[in-house]
Formats: C-alpha cells, structure tokens, sequence
C-alpha cells in the first residue's frame, strides 16, 4: 500500500511528463495506441446492438456507453495497478505512457497545418482533400475562405475536445479517468450522429460527450482568453463576442471555445455548411472584421498552441491536490 502511495503521489508529474511527450512526440502511427482498441471494440458492440425497434436500439446505446467507458476506465485501472504491484517505475511509466495517448495537442496543430501549406500555394484542391480527413462537411467546393473557416472551426472546438479535457480528467483521476473520457470522446465521433443509422442507437453517447466536456467547454474561455493576451489580440472584443455569441452553437459546449477563438481572430466562424447533400447553416461566431484566410489558420494555430500550455498549470495544480 505505501508503494502504491508513493507512485499515486507522482502523479503531477506523470501528467507533465505525458504532456511533454505529446508535445514532441505526438501520435506515432506505429506504436500501439489504446484508442484504437476503444474505436475496434465500439465498431464491434456497434455491429451487435444497434438492431431492432428504434426503443431497443436506445436502450442499446446506453448500453454501449456504459460498457465501453466503464471497460475503459476498469482495464485501465487494472492495468496501472498491475504494473505499480510490480514496480512503481512501472507504474508511473504506464500512467505517463497513457495519459499521453489521450492528448492531441501536436496531432491538432499538425492537422491545421497540413490545409494551410497547400493553401498558401494556391492549390485548393489539396487542401479540400486535406480538410475533408478532419471535418464531416463537404468540402468538394469550397473556398479559400470556407476552407480557413472550417480549419479554424476545427482547431477552436478540438482545443476542448483533445487538449484541456483529457488534460483536466488525467490531473482530476489520472490515467483510468483520462481513458474514460477519451472512450467518450471516441463514441461520440463514431456514432454520436442524427441520422437515421445513430439519431437512436447513439443519442446518450452524444448526450454523454456533452456532459464530459461542460466544465473543459467553459474553463476554455479564460484560458483562450488569456492566450489571446499574450499574442496581443483583443480580448475585449472576444470576451463580447463570448457573452453574444456562445450560446447560439448548436452544440452546449462548442460556442464557448469558437466564440472566443472568433472574436480573438477578428473573423465570423459558424454560417452554411453541406452535410451528404442537405445544406445547413450553422450558427453564426464573431464579427467579420476582415475576411477569413490562410493567414487565420496560422494565427489560430499559434494562439491554441499558447493556450495548450497556459492548460498545463491548473492541470498540475488540480493533480497536485488529488494526492
């Protein structure tokens, strides 16, 4: 017990150490990942539960969540204690190795960079191509403009989503916890969906995704708000735009990080977006100051980089008090 003890009290520093691996290292496609052992398991349990009546395939979907996050959550507790029983080394290794698979701060900025290259060469096509890998919409015809649009929507959103929640729940429950969410997030964008295959099958999934990412959602704005500060943007415009705009996002969380991110940026996010062929039209975030271009994109980038690492502190300081 007093080894376990000593390896729970590293626990700040398991979660620096697996942020700074995230930072240099970020998601190399060849080691093993437990995500994608959450994502096979999901499209397993989807396959045998989403059947029958459309009130059987809802009862399913609460199913699935309960299953998939509390499996998550008990192999992973397993697992680390496992490895503390052996040696604490071990165990502290183990939680560092997982709470690092659970970022995505490098794989965020990576993905944002990888549409604004082929846009700052003009060349369209590549960065539709590249856009549509992160993004659900049709980006077949896009703009340059609604190609920025959607790349700074995405950065803004998944701030929260892969960065400062598993950031929050690795510091609040360390690594058992961090997995949890990150089952949740993962159900969520396999079959969180209104559409007639998930609008039953995957609404508590959905729902569930919407409660683990509340307080994240919110703790953003101040931390966004504050990076915006350092790379001397307007934070009084971003902190109207906030307070206007954030709760006309169809999602309860994602107007608070895209309606700051907006008003930091001076641009309008949010508008008409294609889904499978129907038309949508999005929320509107922001004042449109100037329009939204390639230059965006490498503006949102840095400014969610400098928020990342303003995450770091209160992260270690909620660690530092769950010893």
């Amino acid at each position: 017990m007093e080894t376990l003890s000593i390896v729970s009290a590293l626990l700040p520093i398991a979660v620096l150490f697996g942020f700074i691996l995230d930072q240099v290292i970020g998601d190399p496609r060849s080691w093993p990942h437990p995500v994608v052992g959450i994502g096979n398991l999901i499209a397993y349990l989807e396959r045998q539960l989403n059947l029958g009546t459309p009130q059987l395939r809802r009862r399913n979907g609460v199913l699935l969540t309960i299953l998939v996050v509390g499996g998550s959550y008990l192999l992973t507790w397993a697992a680390v204690l496992a490895a503390k029983t052996l040696h604490p080394l071990l165990g502290f290794g183990l939680t560092t190795y997982f709470i690092f698979t659970t970022l995505a701060s490098k794989s965020l900025l990576d993905a944002g960079q990888s549409v604004l290259v082929p846009l700052l060469k003009g060349d369209l096509t590549e960065a539709r191509t590249r856009l549509s890998w992160l993004v659900s919409r049709d980006t077949s015809n896009l703009s340059e403009g609604e190609l920025a649009r959607g790349t700074v929507e995405t950065l803004a959103e998944n701030f929260v989503d892969g960065i400062l929640s598993p950031l929050f729940y690795a510091a609040l429950g360390g690594a058992p916890l961090a997995m949890a969410f990150k089952a949740v997030s993962t159900l969520d964008s396999m079959v969180g969906y209104r559409n007639e295959r998930y609008e039953e099958f995957g609404w508590f999934s959905a729902r569930t995704d919407d409660w683990a990412n509340y307080l994240p959602a919110r703790l953003s704005v101040p931390i966004l708000l504050l990076a915006g500060w350092f790379r001397g943007m307007s934070v009084g415009h971003a902190y109207r735009m906030w307070k206007r705009d954030a709760s006309g996002h169809p999602s309860p969380n994602g107007g608070n990080p895209e309606s700051v991110v907006a008003g930091l940026l001076g641009i309008r996010l949010g508008g008409i977006n294609i889904y499978h062929g129907r038309t949508h039209h999005r929320a509107e975030m922001g004042d449109a100051l100037h329009p939204v271009g390639a230059t965006d994109i490498a503006r949102c980038r840095q400014l969610v980089q400098t928020a990342t690492w303003l995450s770091l502190l209160p992260a270690l300081v909620i660690a530092y008090l769950m010893i």
